[in-house]
């Protein structure tokens, strides 16, 4: 979800910068990125001395590098990326490095308004975690994974507590691993930890566990669930709540459950990818009622129609009340809202995205070489070099559609009522 407000809604095509003029004037231009805004697009480049540096709407960075890698635009629409000088990496955020520097940097991570960005890293003594460039003081043999409390302020890993001999199963059946949040381990240790979430208001903490009889469960705070499961998937707290739930399967078949205890009586072949309304009220899943068919399951009650390949999360519209998600069947991606099928299909579709009313679905997809805009199960574009997810305006009249055009990076402003004229 964006969070970037955008000011420039007036009806017309922008040239933004020339992506053709960067592919002539640099020996390698690797992916570009477009700004939530659509105002700015970057690439990372390779110079002609070797260097790599991002360059925005065709103009360099100061900093260059020997290696550069994860170019992304946070939330907030600042640029950073992970650059590395000397065989020491760091990230750069807006041009400016943060002071520290490490062994390596990998995953990283923002809070939902940007301000808050994490990472893991390498060092010397051990692995860990850095928030906005205050790396944690204990290092741990290995860390992996990296989550980011909502509101900026605690970052979590998986680590590893004790060395393990190769070979040696004995140590390992103890339990070498926990969650660390900000550099302090859980007391507790388990055989894996992994899948972690942070509740809202980022004072509990839990991730999926597995124990010392190779079942799993979830673990709060370091404190398992009384029930053992034979397999559990990411947990979720309840919006504003300590309250956890998670996917597990039961002899019955998967279930989601809250603090171990059935939440939905329904069990089905697979529940994962649970996610709530925007207010907290409702809550969707990807669930497969039967062997190989998969479908979305609204307050526990599945829609009419399921897909033989894949559905991917469920997103819902704003107000809550409409429900989509991108799904594939045959070989062929396209979006289902509320149980219906868009009959257009693709050769990819990315996540749906719905106006602030809901009343529209647009997304972007792509059929051979072209990428497309689609609303409401039509297309609405010519085909595209590339595409970015389209944007709705605030009251939904308009749509903006970042792409690159003929070699063109632009940004365009389009009716609502145009399109689907």
């Amino acid at each position: 979800m964006h969070h970037v407000e955008i000011k420039d809604w007036n009806s017309g095509t922008r040239l933004i910068a020339d992506l053709d003029e960067w592919k002539r004037a640099f020996p390698e231009v690797q992916e570009v990125v477009a700004a939530a805004s659509g105002e700015r697009f970057a690439a990372i480049v390779k110079t002609d001395d070797e260097r790599f540096v991002p360059v925005v709407n065709g103009e360099p960075w100061t900093n260059t590098f020997e290696k550069a890698w994860a170019l992304q635009f946070a939330p907030d629409d600042r640029l950073l990326c992970i650059g590395m000088n000397d065989d020491e990496w760091t990230v750069i955020v807006e041009d400016e490095p943060w002071e520290e520097t490490f062994d390596y940097v990998w995953n990283l991570r923002f809070t939902p308004d940007g301000r808050g960005i994490a990472a893991n890293i390498r060092v010397p003594e051990g692995y860990g975690a850095i928030l906005n460039g205050e790396p944690w003081e204990t290092k741990f043999i290995e860390a992996r994974s990296c989550e980011i409390s909502p509101e900026g302020d605690r970052t979590a890993a998986s680590v590893q507590m004790s060395p393990l001999s190769e070979g040696d199963i004995w140590e390992f059946r103890k339990g070498l691993w926990s969650l660390a949040i900000n550099g302090r381990a859980w007391d507790r240790t388990f055989l894996n930890v992994w899948g972690s979430a942070f509740s809202d208001d980022g004072r509990s903490a839990a991730a999926e566990v597995r124990l010392p009889s190779t079942l799993q469960t979830i673990a709060v705070d370091g404190a398992p669930w009384p029930e053992n499961f034979k397999a559990v998937w990411q947990p979720s707290f309840l919006p504003n709540s300590h309250d956890v739930i998670a996917p597990c399967l039961t002899p019955e078949g998967w279930k989601l459950m809250i603090n171990a205890k059935p939440l939905w009586n329904l069990s089905f072949n697979q529940v994962w990818h649970q996610r709530f309304s925007p207010d907290g009220a409702r809550l969707a899943a990807v669930v497969a009622p039967e062997f190989g068919r998969w479908t979305i399951a609204v307050e526990a009650k599945p829609w009419n129609i399921a897909f033989g390949d894949v559905v991917l999360a469920p997103v819902f519209s704003p107000d809550g009340k409409r429900v989509a998600a991108a799904v594939k069947d045959g070989g062929r991606w396209t979006i289902a809202v509320d149980g219906v099928a868009w009959p257009e299909t693709f050769d990819m579709v990315w996540d749906p995205v719905f106006s602030p009313s809901g009343d529209h679905v647009a997304t972007k997809a792509s059929r051979g070489m072209e990428m497309l805009v689609v609303l409401n199960g039509r297309i609405v574009s010519t085909g595209f070099q590339n595409l970015w997810q389209p944007a709705f305006s605030r009251d939904g009249s308009k749509l903006m559609i970042r792409a690159v055009e003929f070699g063109q990076l632009c940004r365009r402003v389009v009716s609502l009522e145009d399109l689907m004229s």
